[in-house]
């Protein structure tokens, strides 16, 4: 179903007032009123939603948690408004997103999936959420090319004593036979050692930062960051839990968004809680669900791509 300029404003101007912190109940029924108005809304708005995860990566001002003037509401309305026209029925925002070399890597995975593989010199490589990964053995040397995402590495020794090198797009990580977590953001690379030690080189740096095990570094392109005790739960995605201690909720969601398509958010008037806890990630709805049993919090689904932690 084609759906007209205006039901894609009035579903961009919905999107940023729901963000706004003042929004209240009231807003929150006339909008359900909206959305139960005209299939070609709910139709627009779930569009929206299956977007969203691509929103901040494609302008970071889109997630702008603060929207008080009516001008800047107008600015991030249009923002929204341009990403749903330019996307389309096709889907021109997840080309942007999904570009084709993560679509052709060599080993990938989807929103919440987990993968195990074993390469051909015995060792093994983990993929967590939406990760994409190239793999390239040499007569020389043995690399792998993290195109986004997380990976777990767990080396094996080698008959031909060829190095064992993770590349991201901030530099490179050398394993000196060992087991590790590599993270690819957009600006920086996090790593985590869990067992003997790495050596870190930024992209634009000659020298090496040591990094022992139960320590971990964030770096950028030109330098590393320093180096901090290790979360020793940080592995635990590869067992299919999350396992948190003393979180801030907003950041324990911020962390689920990675499992789960569509929007979910966390209302600032809870988002300072704390939280530990482990936590299956295999139904995160049922997790979400749970949190109401040991927080005062409860779980507003405005459709099934589009959940929000709210106070009670």
């Amino acid at each position: 179903m084609a759906l007209d300029h205006a039901t894609l404003e009035a579903a961009a101007r919905w999107y940023v007032e729901l963000r706004c912190d003042e929004s209240d109940e009231s807003t929150h029924e006339a909008h359900r009123r909206w959305l139960n108005a005209d299939p070609c809304h709910r139709q627009a708005w779930d569009r929206l939603a299956r977007l969203q995860e691509r929103f901040e990566r494609v302008d970071p001002g889109l997630a702008r948690p603060m929207l008080r003037s009516a001008r800047v509401k107008r600015r991030e309305v249009l923002k929204v408004l341009s990403v749903l026209v330019a996307a389309g029925g096709t889907g021109a925002v997840s080309w942007r997103m999904t570009p084709l070399p993560s679509l052709m890597a060599d080993a990938h995975t989807a929103k919440g999936e987990h993968r195990r593989l074993q390469l051909d010199d015995g060792s093994q490589l983990h993929l967590n959420t939406a990760t994409a990964v190239n793999i390239r053995y040499s007569p020389t040397l043995r690399e792998l090319q993290l195109l986004r995402g997380e990976i777990l590495v767990e080396t094996a020794r080698d008959a031909q004593a060829r190095p064992f090198v993770v590349h991201t797009p901030q530099g490179s990580i050398r394993a000196l036979g060992t087991r590790f977590v590599v993270c690819s953001g957009d600006e920086q690379t996090r790593v985590c050692v869990l067992q003997h030690a790495v050596e870190v080189r930024p992209a634009n740096q000659l020298s090496a930062v040591r990094v022992d095990a139960g320590h971990q570094v964030l770096f950028g392109q030109r330098e590393v960051g320093a180096v901090q005790p290790a979360n020793q739960q940080v592995d635990a995605w590869t067992r299919g839990m999350l396992v948190v201690d003393d979180w801030r909720l907003q950041d324990m969601i911020g962390e689920l968004q990675r499992y789960r398509p569509g929007y979910l958010g966390c209302a600032q008037a809870v988002a300072n809680l704390r939280i530990s806890g482990a936590f299956h990630l295999a139904d995160i709805d049922a997790l979400l669900d749970n949190l109401s049993s040991t927080l005062p919090v409860r779980i507003r689904h405005f459709t099934p791509y589009w959940t929000r932690v709210e106070p009670v």
